[in-house]
């Protein structure tokens, strides 16, 4: 009888105290809502997405991801004009997958999270336009090169915020 051992990668689960979530939303959301009204080209930047997607590769719970893709998602949702529930439904599985994701791969790599960020925003994106054509009956296009250049302003924002945000870890 043959007993084979294998090592199991162990993938550190980051903690966070309340406020720093709390309050990373809440300047997310607020910098979303107004940063447009002032700057042309504003639009191309998530910031609840990448806070998303921040705290759910970071804390790899699954459920916990999927609670905050939700409250950012539907938050998000009353503060534009967006019909209700489109950014919530598409944050909440950004939020699951990237926390069961995170759970499985190593995210602290800069690389890895620029790669990861690319393809949460362009899965956002399906998600969200699929919604529209589903529920609304709207025919948004699945890919513009708006989008693509939208990811990678986004992938490079992340790059910047993320480390800053590592700051606010919990020992």
């Amino acid at each position: 009888m043959e007993i084979h051992l294998q090592a199991e990668q162990h993938i550190e689960v980051h903690k966070f105290r309340f406020g720093v979530i709390a309050a990373a939303v809440l300047l997310a959301l607020m910098v979303q809502a107004f940063l447009p009204i002032h700057f042309r080209n504003a639009d191309m930047i998530e910031l609840p997405l990448l806070v998303t997607i921040y705290f759910a590769l970071s804390r790899r719970n699954p459920s916990a991801g999927l609670l905050l893709g939700m409250v950012i998602g539907i938050t998000q949702d009353s503060l534009s004009h967006t019909p209700i529930g489109l950014y919530g439904i598409a944050k909440t599985l950004v939020g699951f997958v990237a926390s069961s994701l995170g759970a499985r791969i190593d995210v602290e790599h800069p690389v890895s999270r620029f790669l990861l960020v690319l393809f949460f925003f362009h899965f956002h994106n399906v998600i969200f336009v699929l919604m529209q054509r589903l529920l609304l009956s709207e025919r948004e296009p699945w890919i513009t090169g708006h989008l693509v250049i939208a990811s990678l302003v986004n992938a490079v924002i992340a790059a910047v915020l993320f480390p800053v945000l590592d700051r606010f870890r919990r020992t």
